[in-house]
């Protein structure tokens, strides 16, 4: 663990939330966040913050390791879609291992449990980012996916906002596929 990997990430501390790092050095941009503690309204600004020093330093494939984390508010859950938001476009993303059951809850309440890619240990998350790799770029239309609101299958041929035809939520879809509350 060498939290110095992320130029100025420890400038701040914060006891409600620790973070520690750990690079993985088979895949280009791949960082662990090891995170214990919890994450509400009154930290995810300073959580925000030293993550997009790691996203800024280059690290656009972040693992977040979410076996020590046992709370997480909805405001949190942002943080992670924020995230995904600011990765995504440079061809990256994020994976979140061994969550809480009761952080998934709030994951799955909100309906974000299918936005993000949750695995059950590191292993599977380095696959997944070296599968990706290989995988290239076919384009992730047409796609389909469910209402994160509704649940109904909707399908989208390209990017762009459009409204859930049933619950008539609107969304957004960005290059990647990634769907996202409008």
């Amino acid at each position: 663990m060498n939290n110095n990997i992320v130029p100025g990430f420890d400038d701040e501390k914060d006891d409600s939330l620790k973070i520690r790092l750990q690079k993985i050095d088979d895949i280009d941009g791949c960082l662990v966040m090891y995170l214990s503690g919890y994450i509400d309204t009154y930290n995810s600004n300073y959580f925000q913050k030293r993550v997009a020093k790691a996203i800024e330093a280059g690290f656009i494939r972040l693992i977040f390791h979410c076996g020590s984390l046992n709370y997480v508010s909805s405001t949190g859950i942002g943080s992670f879609t924020a995230f995904l938001k600011a990765v995504k476009p440079r061809g990256g993303d994020l994976v979140l291992l061994e969550i809480q059951p009761k952080v998934y809850e709030v994951f799955q309440l909100l309906g974000f449990s299918q936005f993000f890619n949750i695995k059950e240990n590191l292993e599977e998350a380095v696959q997944f980012f070296s599968q990706k790799k290989e995988a290239g770029h076919e384009g992730p239309f047409p796609k389909i996916f469910k209402c994160p609101i509704c649940g109904k299958k909707l399908k989208a041929t390209k990017a762009g906002r459009f409204r859930c035809s049933e619950c008539k939520t609107i969304l957004v879809i960005d290059n990647a596929g990634q769907v996202f509350l409008g």
